[in-house]
C-alpha cells in the first residue's frame, strides 16, 4: 500500500505486469505461489480430519456451525449492499473468507490471556472456512472450461490416487504429478490453485506420531516457513497495493468497499458468534474449556480478518476490472484492520471464566 502511493508506484505496477513465459509476474504469484499456499491448506485440512481437531463429529460441531455462519452472513450483507448490480454481485464470496495465518497470529500475540482451547477452536474454524473457500472457488469462479485439459487433469488425479492407494511414501512422484496437474488445470479453466489442494489430499499420512515416517507431516513442516515468510508476504505485497489518489471518504460508501467492509466487520461477528451461540444453547455443541462468551465473541471479531483469502477471491471475482479490484482491496484492508483492533480489544478485557448469556 505504501509503495503503491509512493514515487516508486510506476515501477511497482510495471514490474507486476512484466510477462514471464506467457504469464505476468502478478499471475505467477496468484496462480503459482498461491497453489503452494493452498497445498499447505489442504495438508492441514487432511491432517485435522484424520487425527486432529476435526477427527470426530463432536469436535467438528462448534467450529462447523461457526464456519457456516461466518461464510453465509457476510455474503448476504455484501449482496444486500450490491443488490441490483450483476457485475459487483459477483464478489459475494469476498467477505466470506478468513485469513487463518493473520487471525491466528493476532490471537497468539495475546499469549496466556486466552486459553489454549480458544486457539484450537479458531484453528479448526479457520480450516473449515478455508475448505469452504476452496469449494466456492471451484464451483463459482471457474469459467471457459477446456474438456481436453480437464480430462488430462482427471488422469493425473487418478494417478495420484493410485500412488496413495499403493502406499507410495516417496514425495517426488506426487510433486512431479502435482506440477503437471497445476499446468493442466491452468489450461482447463479451473483455477490452478486447486491443484495444490488436490495434491495435498492425495499425500499419504503414514505414521502420524513420527514426522520422518509421515509424508504428509514432513511436507507440511517443510512448507510452513516458505508459506509464512515468502508466499503470503509476496502475495500481500503484490495484491494489497492500491493507489489512493482520487479516492475520497465518499468512495468508501461505494457498494463494493462498503459491502466488503461490513461483511468482514459486521457479518463475520454476527455469523460466527450467532451460529456458535445457537449450537451451544441448543446442546449441539459446547463452549471451549475455560472459555467465556466474551472470549468467543472476541474470536468471532478476529474472523473478520480476511486479507489473503479475501484479496485472492477479489481477483477471481473481477478479473477484467482493475477499478473494482482496487475497491475490493480498500474494503478488505478496512474490514480486516477494524476487525483485528476490535477483536484484540474485546479479548484483552475478557476474563477466562465460563459466562452465561
Amino acid at each position: 500500500l505504501l509503495v503503491a502511493n509512493s514515487p516508486w508506484a510506476s515501477i511497482y505496477f510495471a514490474t507486476l505486469n512484466i510477462s514471464v513465459i506467457g504469464l505476468s509476474i502478478e499471475h505467477w504469484i496468484n496462480d503459482g505461489l498461491m497453489a503452494v499456499f493452498f497445498m499447505l491448506v489442504g495438508l492441514e485440512i487432511k491432517r485435522e480430519i484424520l487425527v486432529g481437531q476435526l477427527s470426530s463429529w463432536s469436535q467438528r460441531a462448534l467450529p462447523g456451525f461457526a464456519a457456516i455462519g461466518g461464510m453465509l452472513i457476510p455474503a448476504l450483507i455484501y449482496l444486500a449492499a450490491n443488490w441490483g448490480n450483476s457485475e459487483t454481485m459477483a464478489g459475494w464470496a469476498i467477505p466470506a473468507a478468513t485469513d487463518i495465518a493473520f487471525a491466528l497470529g493476532v490471537l497468539l500475540l495475546l499469549g496466556k490471556r486466552v486459553p489454549i482451547s480458544l486457539k484450537i477452536f479458531l484453528s479448526a474454524l479457520a480450516i473449515l472456512d478455508d475448505l469452504g473457500a476452496v469449494v466456492i472457488i471451484a464451483l463459482f469462479y471457474t469459467t471457459g472450461l477446456s474438456v481436453s485439459m480437464l480430462l488430462a487433469s482427471l488422469v493425473l488425479i487418478v494417478f495420484l490416487v493410485v500412488l496413495n492407494q499403493r502406499r507410495v511414501r516417496k514425495l517426488y512422484p506426487y510433486l512431479a504429478a502435482g506440477a503437471l496437474l497445476w499446468f493442466f488445470m491452468l489450461q482447463s479453466g479451473i483455477h490452478a490453485t486447486l491443484a495444490g489442494v488436490v495434491l495435498a489430499l492425495c499425500i499419504p499420512l503414514g505414521d502420524s506420531d513420527n514426522e520422518s515416517k509421515s509424508p504428509l507431516l514432513h511436507l507440511e513442516a517443510k512448507l510452513h516457513p516458505w508459506v509464512a515468510f515468502a508466499v503470503v508476504p509476496i502475495f500481500g505485497f503484490a495484491n494489497a497495493g492500491v493507489s489512493l489518489s482520487g479516492i475520497s471518504p465518499d468512495n468508501l460508501l461505494d457498494p463494493v468497499p462498503l459491502g466488503v467492509t461490513l461483511g468482514l466487520l459486521i457479518g463475520k461477528q454476527i455469523g460466527v458468534f450467532g451460529l456458535a451461540a445457537l449450537a451451544i444453547r441448543t446442546g449441539w455443541a459446547k463452549l471451549p474449556e475455560e472459555c467465556g462468551w466474551s472470549q468467543l465473541y472476541g474470536v468471532a471479531l478476529l474472523c473478520g480478518i480476511g486479507f489473503t483469502m479475501s484479496l485472492f477471491i477479489g481477483t477471481l471475482a473481477f478479473p477484467d476490472s482493475p477499478h473494482l479490484v482496487n475497491e475490493v482491496k480498500v474494503g478488505v484492508l478496512m474490514g480486516s484492520v477494524l476487525s483485528a483492533i476490535l477483536g484484540v480489544a474485546v479479548l484483552l478485557r475478557a476474563k477466562t471464566q465460563l459466562l452465561r448469556l
